[in-house]
């Protein structure tokens, strides 16, 4: 009766037939794009009601699990997706396929996961929780933090490239959709990597980012943070004040410079090091020192002056609140696992739960 009367139908009138509603979904409502529609209504009107200002946002993923087990599933040795037939493969296994070269999902990464689900290809095999491993999907999170507003939402598999590639998909479209530039963004240490940090800054999107920084050395010598850098003069200073350069002669290599990564390496001289009183906490296994800077470091660096900033700590503090929003999807409204298989399947629940958790703030 109730969905009789949501549905203004009489109690004489006919019901459509169970099959109506999958093949609208797997129809003319993915072809028409029609949750992405209502989902973007739901943005559009908070955005009139003044509930989104654009100017502070965050972004997060969050692990959903798969309706896919192992059991149902084939090591990364014997895993062939060439072998599959579309025309006899389930409409999971088709989605899967056509998304092999997406930087959401098949060309996010070269790794073969350990293992592939049968029913649910596109799920990947993950043990990021520290627990029992499992198939999932990443639910992305792109939310203006003035009253946690989602503002836009994207699937992917459950790895770091493609949650991070996600962002910049997600910051290009509410900036086409509706006009939405933010000042600065708010995220983990995930997406603290030297190619979105510089994405970032080229767009003039200041990166309130905990800074991905391996070259922190263990052994107690100097690590790379120890070295001032000269950009004047294309030069690292030592503690010592000594410097190391790139170059030191003028002429023609094609072999000098920057690598095809863009790092480039920079040395100090041998006979400097040698007489250095500091060398057993700079070099001790090797005869110079020499540091190598990545193709983004001066984006690095804008996201560790910024996190010196008061600033900082007010965003590192507004960034619990994707993270509440995902304590509420999967406590309130339930959606820890998928009902729907396929990437688009996670696409359709994703757009679903977020539009029902804006519609809240309304």
């Amino acid at each position: 009766l109730a969905y009789r009367w949501f549905c203004r139908l009489d109690l004489s009138d006919r019901v459509p037939d169970h099959s109506t509603f999958s093949k609208n979904r797997h129809g003319r409502f993915r072809d028409s794009k029609l949750l992405r529609q209502l989902f973007e209504a739901t943005v559009a009107r908070c955005i009139e009601e003044g509930l989104v200002s654009g100017q502070r946002m965050a972004v997060d993923a969050s692990l959903i699990e798969a309706d896919a087990n192992k059991q149902n599933s084939t090591p990364k040795e014997d895993w062939d997706a060439k072998q599959i037939d579309p025309a006899d493969a389930p409409r999971a296994v088709r989605e899967y396929l056509d998304t092999l070269d997406e930087a959401a999902f098949g060309a996010a990464s070269a790794v073969q996961p350990k293992f592939t689900s049968h029913s649910d290809p596109a799920s990947q095999w993950t043990a990021a929780r520290k627990g029992p491993a499992f198939f999932s999907y990443s639910d992305n999170y792109l939310i203006d933090t003035d009253h946690g507003v989602i503002v836009d939402v994207e699937a992917t598999r459950s790895i770091r490239q493609a949650e991070v590639g996600s962002t910049k998909t997600m910051l290009d479209r509410v900036k086409a959709r509706f006009d939405l530039h933010p000042e600065r963004l708010i995220a983990d240490t995930a997406y603290g990597t030297g190619p979105m940090l510089g994405w970032l800054v080229d767009r003039k999107i200041a990166p309130h980012i905990p800074v991905l920084d391996k070259s922190e050395r263990t052994d107690g010598t100097w690590s790379r943070a120890d070295f001032e850098w000269d950009a004047e003069n294309d030069q690292y200073i030592c503690p010592e004040g000594q410097a190391l350069k790139q170059f030191r002669r003028n002429y023609s290599d094609p072999n000098r410079g920057p690598t095809s990564e863009g790092r480039a390496k920079y040395r100090a001289l041998k006979l400097t090091c040698q007489a250095c009183p500091s060398k057993q906490h700079c070099c001790p296994n090797t005869d110079a020192r020499a540091i190598t800077r990545e193709q983004h470091e001066d984006a690095r660096q804008v996201a560790r002056d910024i996190a010196k900033t008061k600033q900082y700590a007010v965003s590192m503090k507004l960034r619990k609140k994707v993270e509440m929003l995902f304590a509420h999807l999967k406590r309130i409204l339930g959606l820890g696992r998928l009902r729907l298989r396929g990437p688009c399947g996670a696409n359709d629940e994703f757009l679903l739960a977020a539009t029902a958790q804006n519609l809240r703030k309304l």
